[in-house]
């Protein structure tokens, strides 16, 4: 029996790959002649208020416009311009002409406020039995106490079901292939995380190797459906160096990307390290998470770091709410029977009051600095330009 389901995943793999032309991996060159039309990119990993995950986010039940444009105009006026944000295959599978509906909702509330999202597939952070329906209620000082991977422990054991999950990503991403609205996609997030100081005893044991076979098939689906936008997977922990320094699922990520994405949740000289290794590959850099105030890791020390590199930054957390990412990860560990004085994530309050005044300050002074240096350089260009086709 095992040996049966073995064969027909081969030739499931063999065909997926075969039928589907994917377009190739963009060129250094046209990785970067696209990020030099986009202005400094920042912005916040997204989840509204009221929902503890992105299936609360989405589903018919809970979607909640008026939220989101609510955080929308909050974001606009701290000078974000991109947000961060999770769908569900089990969102897919559910209603997908309803799921692209609220999809599309949400893309004309963020256009409205000029925020283009980046969109993240699969995830493998968290709860790894994702359920739809009604999603329980926060755990008192508990950290992400309601996220879901996605897909789950169960659909990622049986490659039976890869067919669906193909029909999630190739039916989202031909859906919005073409859409000016969608900065990117992030094919799957932190896809090696074992959840090693909450999960850990429920992940399968062979995860690492399951999602390093699924891993390369998601990019080949989603590249088939020739999307104008970037696809990327995010380099999360490990030696980044050398490129033979890196794990084999590494490899795949970076070798798949369009441009090269990662996260960094350590101090600035950490973070300027990091962006430096990456440097080698000759691509964009998209810092997809960071900013955890218990590591210093803050927006006053990591932002002109990015500036400098011209480095787009996504921190986690925005409205603090249901996903009680104010508290750190060792709440997992540790109790918090109230509000932490220093907060890990998150930038404002659900009042909409900022956490500290001092941060929203910085940010918006910073986007509008870069936003003035940015304009200089172009009006340099335009009349070197102008100048040399007078000499010619």
């Amino acid at each position: 029996m095992r040996s049966t389901r073995y064969l027909l995943f081969l030739i499931f793999f063999f065909v997926s790959t075969c039928l589907f032309a994917q377009r190739p991996i963009w060129t250094k060159e046209q990785a970067n002649a696209w990020y030099a039309q986009q202005p400094w990119l920042l912005g916040a990993n997204y989840v509204p208020v009221n929902a503890i995950n992105q299936l609360e986010m989405w589903q018919a039940d809970t979607f909640d416009p008026a939220t989101l444009e609510n955080e929308m105009v909050m974001a606009e006026n701290l000078g974000f311009n991109t947000m961060r944000v999770f769908l569900h295959d089990q969102l897919w599978n559910q209603d997908q002409a309803g799921f692209t509906q609220r999809i599309n909702q949400f893309l004309d509330i963020c256009a409205k406020h000029k925020i283009r999202p980046m969109f993240v597939l699969f995830d493998s952070c968290w709860d790894p039995f994702p359920r739809l329906g009604k999603q329980h209620q926060p755990v008192q000082g508990l950290h992400n106490s309601g996220w879901v991977q996605g897909p789950g422990a169960d659909v990622l054991k049986d490659q039976s079901q890869y067919p669906q999950l193909q029909k999630y990503v190739t039916g989202i991403v031909n859906q919005f292939k073409d859409d000016a609205r969608i900065l990117a996609w992030d094919v799957w997030n932190e896809p090696d995380n074992m959840n090693n100081s909450s999960y850990f005893r429920w992940e399968p044991a062979n995860k690492v190797e399951l999602v390093t076979n699924l891993l390369p098939q998601v990019f080949t689906w989603a590249r088939a459906a020739n999307p104008s936008q970037p696809l990327t997977c995010g380099i999360w922990v490990g030696d980044w160096s050398t490129p033979d320094k890196l794990k084999p699922i590494e490899k795949i990520q970076v070798e798949n990307s369009d441009v090269i994405s990662f996260h960094n949740y350590d101090d600035a000289p950490e973070l300027e390290k990091r962006i430096v290794f990456l440097q080698q590959y000759g691509r964009p850099l998209l810092c997809t998470e960071y900013m955890s105030r218990g590591n210093k890791s803050v927006f006053q020390r990591s932002l002109p770091v990015a500036s400098k590199y011209n480095v787009t930054m996504i921190n986690w957390g925005f409205v603090a709410g249901k996903s009680n990412t104010i508290y750190p990860w060792n709440s997992w560990q540790k109790v918090y029977p109230s509000e932490p004085e220093l907060w890990f994530h998150d930038i404002y309050r659900p009042n909409g009051e900022p956490y500290k005044t001092e941060e929203v300050a910085f940010i918006q002074n910073i986007v509008q600095e870069k936003a003035a240096a940015k304009g200089k350089n172009l009006k340099k260009g335009k009349a070197k330009k102008k100048a040399k086709a007078a000499a010619m």
